[in-house]
């Protein structure tokens, strides 16, 4: 009779006595997902692989285990590994649920029981205003909640549901996959692992019905387009008994007619005429909070300038202190002159000398020759 010499784990793993739980479970993935029997049916090598490697993975995952396996060897262990027992792999679902879509195997079944209700959204409009400085509103939410009449059991009051007599009340049926028992969600009873014989009326068995619920929800300044906002167990309702799920108010803010937002930034324009460009001016720029702010222009501004106005822009999320207001000048061009106006800036035109054409601006003109010939 031939015996098979015992293996060490390590080698099975191809890791070393040094290697991390992180490590080894990693390793064990790898070989799980090559040698798994439904990849490899009918293959005996592959099959003794995959032993091999969930007894090794049985050990080396297990730190007293592991311990007793470094300081004595098979000895140490004996009784461990005496047969390949899928139920000592706890996170086995997690190693080799996305290759089959199986859900959870091996002892992380989801029996019929309280659920958690499921989370809702709702988009918030608002103005650049509301958002910069927080507000309070109402919303309606429509949503389910547990039907008064039949308390959320689905059954006419007087009756009960009766156990599922497909998943014996488990809520889950198992198949054989390979050389597994596994488990998926009952299709009789839908995962309840209750049948309901005498539906009640007002919510036709289905334990709850459609509702609109009035909220009233603080808005904290500085929120921007993106940010939620969470409402503990103001989602759906959770069934047999299962806590309600959560409300995410997702925020929207409106563009602005006159400002432009960047994080907590605004960026205006100030428009200005040639003058007050030329020999520069004091002038009021609004602000988001309908105020105003003076804005210094300098004699000689070009159009584009940029001038910082600090802490009038939008405040910090959760923290003290506010952006800045950045005030771009656009210079406005008189499109029609009085007749004074007209003889005025022709003087200033005969002191005033031609701006000589730069190199850069030479190669722009010679461009629009190109494009326009």
């Amino acid at each position: 009779m031939v015996t098979r010499t015992q293996v060490d784990y390590y080698e099975v793993l191809a890791v070393s006595r040094q290697a991390t739980d992180q490590e080894i479970k990693s390793a064990y993935r790898k070989l799980a997902l090559k040698y798994h029997p439904d990849r490899n049916p009918g293959d005996k090598d592959a099959e003794e692989k995959f032993k091999e490697a969930a007894q090794a993975y049985a050990i080396l995952s297990d730190p007293e285990k592991r311990r007793r396996y470094d300081t004595f060897g098979h000895a140490g262990v004996a009784g461990s590994t005496g047969g390949f027992d899928p139920s000592v792999f706890s996170d086995f679902g997690d190693i080799l649920g996305d290759l089959f879509g199986l859900g959870d195997l091996f002892g992380r079944r989801q029996r019929g029981g309280p659920r958690r209700g499921a989370d809702l959204r709702y988009n918030l409009d608002l103005t650049l205003e509301e958002a910069a400085f927080g507000t309070e509103t109402h919303i309606q939410i429509p949503r389910l909640n547990n039907c008064a009449t039949c308390e959320g059991s689905g059954a006419t009051p007087g009756t009960q549901p009766t156990t599922c007599s497909a998943c014996g009340g488990a809520g889950q049926v198992t198949f054989q996959q390979g050389f597994f028992s596994v488990a998926r969600t009952c299709g009789r009873c839908r995962g309840t692992g209750r049948i309901v014989t005498s539906q009640c009326k007002d919510c036709k068995g289905q334990g709850q019905v459609p509702i609109e619920r009035k909220l009233q929800i603080k808005i904290p300044p500085g929120v921007d387009t993106g940010s939620q906002l969470r409402i503990s167990g103001e989602g759906e309702p959770g069934t047999q008994g299962g806590p309600p799920g959560d409300l995410y108010v997702v925020v929207r803010v409106e563009e602005h007619e006159f400002f432009k937002r960047d994080g907590t930034s605004l960026v205006c324009e100030l428009p200005i005429n040639v003058a007050q460009a030329a020999l520069g001016a004091s002038l009021e720029v609004p602000t988001l909070d309908g105020g105003k702010a003076k804005v210094q222009v300098p004699e000689g501004t070009q159009p584009g300038a940029t001038f910082r106005v600090r802490g009038h822009g939008v405040p910090h999320l959760g923290s003290r202190g506010r952006g800045d207001l950045h005030v771009v000048i656009r210079v406005v061009v008189p499109k029609h002159l009085s007749g004074d106006q007209r003889k005025l800036l022709q003087q200033l035109d005969k002191t005033l000398p031609t701006p000589e054409l730069r190199e850069k601006d030479r190669s722009i003109f010679e461009k629009m020759k190109d494009i326009l010939s």
